[in-house]
């Protein structure tokens, strides 16, 4: 689980339950992005939510997942440059 934190000490994260993040400070989520299944029972990730892409189909949950947090890692936690 990479933790961001910006100059004025806020955090950002990827949601997992790796650590509580209350003991960081009160959290407020706000929705990244949806991974769903198609009418073929493949996966997909929307990340319109974050300004991002649609990534898939995967043939499994997991990859969809995975390909999701990659892009969120890579894209809005990336650090400033």
């Amino acid at each position: 689980m990479r933790l961001v934190v910006d100059p004025r000490g806020a955090v950002r994260a990827v949601y997992a339950e790796a650590i509580d993040l209350a003991a960081l400070g009160r959290p407020a989520m706000t929705r990244a992005s949806h991974v769903e299944p198609d009418a073929e029972g493949r996966w997909t990730a929307d990340l319109g939510p974050s300004g991002g892409p649609r990534l898939g189909p995967f043939a499994t949950r997991s990859e969809a997942v995975a390909a999701e947090v990659a892009w969120l890692e890579s894209n809005r936690l990336a650090p400033p440059g």
